[in-house]
């Protein structure tokens, strides 16, 4: 008699994605009824108002902004691969992949970051000037209307009053949405698709594709897609989340750290996003660098693991 325990075989990619999008829908519900719950006990009924503005009004709510944002972002993102992992019946360090870091692939991650930093902001730049046909004018107007509200609500998040500020906002703006959503792009998503693709690198660019749309700011859609595509490679090459995690935090970390520099030096944060810092050389040598230190990673990768990665 065998009474070793057979590998229970996985549901299908189609059906892993459905239960993500109920699960994320079911995560919205949650994290809506939370927010309010908490905002309720707080503020009472005036602080509902901070929920659904991001005029200069809102300003003395902004605490109540960042309880919201906290509690959707983590019910919306981290829930979904949680519940997904536990219908599998697998541990989530199995499910995803969450091998221990090496100190080297850490380092080449760092790098990989700060040395693409130039050549992103080149990319954004491009982006924010992107103009569409004058039959597409009332598009283009309400896509400039949904960036400028973005942008309200981003001003009113990295506001520093207090030297905690700082802080709070490193761990609501970089850190719990660089866990969040890797852990449901690259570690859901992108999971579903490469095994319903069966080709990694379609799996990667449709989830980039996904995780730069689903912002809603299209003057920023190609740096965040191209930033998405980065990520994904470096889940595919390294089979490990962390360094993922890595990697959007330190993106979302230097904007952060860009903007408590800014208010400490008096300078208008609505600039945040329309200025240059770099010269074209510098562009220049970033885009060698990133492809560079990309290509150093795909080959250690290939070491460490014995195979052709892709």
């Amino acid at each position: 008699m065998n009474f070793i325990p057979e590998q229970r075989e996985e549901n299908s990619a189609y059906l892993q994605l459905l239960m993500v999008v109920l699960f994320a829908i079911a995560g919205v519900v949650i994290g809506t009824l939370l927010s309010l719950g908490v905002v309720l006990m707080l503020y009472g009924t005036a602080g509902f108002g901070a929920m659904v503005s991001v005029d200069g009004s809102s300003e003395k709510y902004i605490m109540v902004m960042k309880i919201s944002q906290v509690l959707t972002t983590a019910c919306l993102f981290i829930l979904p691969p949680i519940w997904l992992a536990r219908t599998e019946k697998t541990a989530l360090k199995n499910f995803y992949g969450f091998k221990k870091p090496q100190l080297f692939l850490v380092v080449l991650v760092i790098l990989i970051m700060v040395f693409s930093m130039p050549l992103m902001e080149w990319i954004a730049l491009a982006n924010q000037k992107m103009t569409l046909p004058g039959f597409l004018k009332p598009v283009e107007d309400w896509m400039r209307e949904k960036e400028d509200a973005a942008m309200k609500m981003t001003i009113l998040l990295l506001k520093v009053n207090h030297a905690w500020d700082f802080f709070i906002n490193l761990f609501i703006i970089a850190l719990l949405p660089a866990i969040a959503e890797e852990f449901i792009f690259r570690g859901a998503i992108q999971r579903s698709f490469t095994r319903m693709f069966n080709h990694p690198h379609v799996a990667i660019w449709v989830t980039a594709f996904i995780f730069s749309a689903i912002h809603v700011q299209f003057f920023g859609f190609i740096p965040r897609l191209l930033l998405g595509a980065a990520f994904g490679y470096i889940y595919w090459w390294t089979g490990s989340l962390w360094y993922t995690m890595l990697a959007h935090f330190l993106n979302n970390g230097y904007a952060v750290c860009v903007a408590w520099y800014m208010q400490v030096h008096h300078m208008p944060l609505d600039s945040l996003d329309n200025s240059a810092n770099f010269t074209w050389y510098q562009y220049v040598i970033s885009l060698f660098l990133s492809i560079f230190l990309l290509k150093i990673l795909h080959d250690k990768t290939i070491q460490t693991n014995g195979k052709q990665l892709g």
